[in-house]
């Protein structure tokens, strides 16, 4: 059974040959694995193009033509049964803005596309600190909110980037997605934490017409995508409804609110046979079932720092949805193959025990607190111990 065969079954809630594979990692990562001895290549790169940067482990625009080095892929150093090919659309209101508005060595304030001033930090990643945000209002965003009735090709990318990504992944047996976050993250980027969150409960129909729209807006952009350039296997969602204590909202305002639109989403890739993983930082136990009512099929990263245990959380859904990550990466950066060994192999067996769809995957990204010989050796129990 090859990658694309066994992701299809799990993301049905059916059982393959063995658990499933795949990783998420913080670009400071390879920075370090490439010093305790990560493989990499040397690429040759022209002026204008994109090169890894080896202190920050971002890609930056290159000044000089030459020869540059960058990490092997993981992915196919690792041999991962999934691959991301594209679909990460521009979604701002006003694509491709990026205003500085005060810079020092460390970091940048800027004013983006969605309004926003952030400050983004340049040698370390992480999520920016939230300045300002000019759409704090439902006037002020009635004075913005035809942009999403356009429907513009330029939003999405270099098409034929995609295609190839997708030609490969099909070549390689591969299991392809797309990924984009949705209307939960979108409100916290172009309205701001401090002012959607009160607005669910305060101001519920300027949340249900900014969720409608861009909704709608998705939906356009993919039917371009897909016609463009051909259907991948499945869909990755990125929307974080919770943090280390809980959900950022109730469950009932999340069902009322929020999940008409996940679901009408999600239904949409149906249309074309796509199952939907979703993503979700923090404590979202609550939220499982208005997840699975939505329709998707598989949830990530399960973060045990927030007190999710996969074991637990199977023996009480089951095979009602899929399970991604929950290997807990504060244990992997201890750098101890016996705690590694404990982590890895109690919810392994278990799973595999209880024939529960699974891929194996952190409970976040993988940290450069964890060493590479450390997370290789997580793999390889992994790998010994997946098989149904």
């Amino acid at each position: 059974m090859d990658s694309r065969e066994r992701v299809k079954l799990l993301l049905k809630k059916e059982i393959p040959d063995r658990m499933g594979i795949f990783e998420h990692y913080w670009p400071e990562t390879f920075c370090e694995w490439v010093k305790e001895g990560y493989p990499i290549k040397k690429v040759h790169k022209k002026e204008g193009e994109q090169r890894w940067d080896e202190n920050t482990g971002r890609y930056v625009k290159v000044e000089k033509e030459g020869e540059y080095i960058e990490p092997v892929d993981a992915g196919e150093y690792f041999d991962y049964d999934m691959v991301g090919c594209g679909g990460w659309f521009d979604t701002s209101l006003f694509p491709g803005k990026w205003e500085v508005i005060e810079e020092t060595e460390d970091w940048q304030i800027i004013k983006d596309g969605r309004l926003a001033t952030l400050k983004w930090w340049k040698k370390k990643c992480g999520t920016p600190e939230h300045i300002d945000f000019e759409i704090k209002t439902p006037e002020i965003w009635k004075k913005y909110r035809e942009i999403l009735f356009e429907t513009k090709k330029e939003r999405l990318g270099d098409i034929n980037v995609i295609k190839e990504n997708l030609k490969k992944a099909k070549e390689n047996k591969k299991f392809s997605f797309f990924g984009n976050m949705f209307i939960f993250e979108l409100m916290r980027a172009t309205i701001g934490d401090q002012n959607f969150l009160p607005a669910l409960l305060l101001e519920p129909e300027w949340i249900k017409d900014f969720c409608q729209l861009y909704t709608d807006f998705y939906i356009r952009h993919y039917e371009i995508l897909f016609r463009e350039v051909g259907v991948p296997d499945g869909f990755f969602l990125y929307e974080d409804f919770g943090y280390s204590k809980g959900l950022f909202c109730s469950p009932k305002t999340l069902e009322e609110i929020i999940m008409p639109y996940e679901k009408k989403l999600v239904n949409f890739f149906k249309d074309y046979n796509l199952p939907v993983i979703l993503h979700s930082c923090g404590d979202v136990r609550k939220a499982i079932p208005l997840i699975i009512d939505a329709g998707f099929d598989c949830i990530q990263p399960m973060e045990a720092k927030a007190g999710f245990d996969v074991v637990k959380l199977a023996e009480e859904y089951g095979r009602k949805i899929s399970y991604m990550g929950n290997i807990n990466v504060v244990v992997l950066g201890l750098n101890d193959p016996n705690k590694v060994e404990e982590e890895v192999l109690r919810k392994v067996k278990n799973l595999k025990e209880m024939k529960i769809p699974y891929f194996f995957h952190s409970d976040h990204s993988v940290p450069p607190t964890i060493k590479f010989k450390t997370y290789t050796h997580a793999v390889k129990l992994f790998r010994e111990n997946s098989y149904y």
